[in-house]
This record gives structure tokens, C-alpha cells and sequence, in this order.
């Protein structure tokens, strides 16, 4: 019997899997928890709407016209949450609902004027929440990132 020759490599050490608070899922979910904290207090205060609504508005004026589905959809919401948003949006004056013309059981959604108004405010306290979150990334960091998220979300829609 022939031994193998001997390698002055050591072989590889078994790869470690890492501990839970280095997962990305784990550290995705602490910066939402984080980020939506300071984001809960500044919607009232900078945009006059709740998180849940801005985020439905700004949803809403960057997409028009939607369907409640589209907007679940765009939002990342459940459709039950969608409709909420969206009539409490309707009751603030700030969005239009309308029946669909191509399906007579479904609405379309579209800001009114003082919804565009709205919009407006609360795009500029996004952007300022977007660079208060990465302004601590260089330009080339914050471009990198943002690959990166583009792969990963592209690489889950096809999963």
C-alpha cells in the first residue's frame, strides 16, 4: 500500500458557520428595527403622516396611478394593510380613489393636490432619512452597496 505524498499545506480548516448576530438576515433586521425607530418620530413631525402612510404617499407618487394590489406590491405590505393605508390617505384628502376602467371591481389610486403637496415633503424627509442612514458610507461605499442590494434582491425574486 502507497501513501499519499506528504503536502507541507495543511488542509483547510472546515468552514464556520457564523454566529447569529454576524447573519446577514439578523443584521438586516437590526438596521430596519433601528432605522424605523428614528424614522416613527420624524414622518409626524417633518411630514405630517405616520411612517405607514408616508410610506404608502411616497409609494403612491413615485408609481401613479395604482391599484391597491400594486401599491401592497410596490409597499411591501399585505393587501389588507394596502387598503388601510390607502383609505386612511383617501380620508386625509391627499389621494383619489377612482374606479379601474379595465377592471370595475378594482380602484385606481392617485395623488390629489395637496397629495402632490405631501408627496413633495415627505420625499425630501426620505432622502434626508436615506442620507442620515448611509452618510457614513463614501460615495463609492454607498454605490457598492446599493450593487450589492440590487444583486441580493434580484438573486431572492428568482429563488
Amino acid at each position: 500500500m502507497t501513501r499519499p505524498p506528504h503536502s507541507t499545506h495543511p488542509a483547510p480548516a472546515p468552514a464556520q458557520e457564523p454566529s447569529l448576530e454576524r447573519t446577514l438576515t439578523y443584521r438586516l433586521h437590526l438596521l430596519h428595527k433601528l432605522t424605523d425607530h428614528d424614522s416613527q418620530h420624524a414622518y409626524p413631525r417633518e411630514a405630517g403622516l405616520s411612517l405607514s402612510d408616508g410610506r404608502c404617499l411616497a409609494t403612491i407618487g413615485s408609481f401613479e396611478p395604482l391599484s391597491v394590489k400594486d401599491l401592497a406590491q410596490q409597499a411591501n405590505l399585505n393587501k389588507g394593510q394596502a387598503s388601510r393605508a390607502a383609505q386612511a390617505l383617501v380620508e386625509l384628502g391627499l389621494v383619489r380613489k377612482q374606479h379601474d376602467s379595465v377592471d370595475a371591481r378594482g380602484v385606481v389610486l392617485t395623488l390629489t393636490e395637496s397629495g402632490r403637496q405631501a408627496f413633495a415633503r415627505t420625499m425630501v424627509l426620505v432622502n434626508k432619512r436615506n442620507q442620515e442612514i448611509f452618510g457614513c458610507l463614501n460615495a463609492d461605499e454607498q454605490a457598492s452597496l446599493s450593487a450589492l442590494f440590487d444583486r441580493l434582491i434580484q438573486h431572492s425574486l428568482r429563488s
